[in-house]
């Protein structure tokens, strides 16, 4: 039978049926991140935030459950100030999100603006978009842990739009917000969505080949990101990693951070993170979405920008053939 920590054990038959039908030994998990690296040498930092709170059912998990879980998750991997990016346009007064989003504060972790309704600037007129950032911003200033940082839904900061782009920017500069940038991501709210439809499918799940899949990308995102950083900007600015408030984060971000750990890395505050130099940098640049190392380096035309496992055919032929097995 497979061991689980307390905090992953869930009664449900349905999800006995999906994720120990291909259980494997703990010990096949992936082998390049669990390489030990001496972090006393490393100047590779990074720090953890949380987009889309409160976020709608996943495939395993309660929507009150993935909070709580979560909250042990982070304690587990001494993660201890992480930053939610909260879309309070989600939250009714039929529902515990309030009080779970009021549960991150009260465990450490900050709360940041990421729009009411998780607007996409490309999609919307300036006004509308600066206004769901009001709305937002309205629900939270007087929150605990607050903190002035939004984060572009989507990381659309505008794309081709340069008006619109720099009309946005002196929105934010207006009103005190900076731009809650990420450079690390692996399009975890992808594998969560492959998830959910093969939950809803009927389908069989591997768990430890999930877990593996999530940490894996994760890890290799941050090397790659790292490197893209050296040879952008002769240095190791600390990284900022985009995850969503998924049950896949839930369950397996303490993995994250033990690998990266492994991997040489040490955990930062968001605080610390936002404070680097390159929190201060507008690239300018054409296409303006992504992360902010990628558009760094696009501005200064750098190659070998983007990280492989964000291409969705990829990321689709990875799950089915490590998670599903097909």
């Amino acid at each position: 039978m497979l061991a689980l920590s307390p905090r992953l054990f869930l009664s449900s038959v349905l999800l006995a049926i999906l994720l120990f039908a291909f259980w494997r030994p703990a010990d096949s998990a992936i082998g390049p991140v669990a390489e030990p690296v001496s972090v006393a040498i490393s100047d590779k930092r990074i720090a953890f935030s949380f987009d889309d709170a409160p976020r709608g059912a996943g495939a395993f998990l309660e929507p009150d459950e993935r909070p709580k879980l979560l909250i042990e998750a982070l304690k587990t991997a001494g993660i201890e100030q992480a930053v939610f990016f909260i879309n309070p346009g989600r939250i009714t007064a039929h529902d515990n999100d309030a009080a779970d989003i009021a549960a991150y504060a009260n465990a450490g972790h900050l709360l940041a603006n990421h729009t009411a309704g998780h607007s996409k600037l490309s999609s919307v007129p300036t006004a509308t978009f600066l206004a769901d950032i009001d709305a937002a911003e309205a629900w939270l200033k007087d929150k605990p842990n607050y903190r002035p940082w939004f984060r572009f839904p989507f990381l659309d900061e505008g794309r081709t739009n340069r008006a619109k782009r720099d009309a946005v920017r002196a929105g934010l500069k207006q009103r005190g917000l900076m731009n809650g940038y990420v450079t690390v991501d692996a399009s975890d709210w992808y594998l969560e969505d492959m998830a959910i439809t093969a939950a809803r499918a009927g389908k069989l799940m591997d768990w430890n080949a999930l877990r593996d899949l999530f940490v894996e990308s994760y890890v290799e995102s941050a090397e790659f990101s790292d490197d893209l950083a050296r040879r952008t900007l002769g240095r190791a600015p600390v990284q900022m990693i985009l995850l969503h408030e998924t049950d896949l984060a839930a369950m397996f971000v303490d993995d994250l951070a033990a690998a990266l750990k492994k991997r040489g890395w040490t955990i930062v505050s968001a605080d610390e993170a936002y404070r680097d130099p390159i929190a201060h940098m507008e690239p300018d640049v054409d296409f303006a979405d992504g992360t902010r190392t990628q558009m760094l380096a696009a501005e200064r035309k750098i190659g070998n920008r983007w990280y492989e496992r964000n291409d969705q055919k990829l990321a689709k032929k990875l799950f089915a053939e490590r998670v599903l097995r097909d």
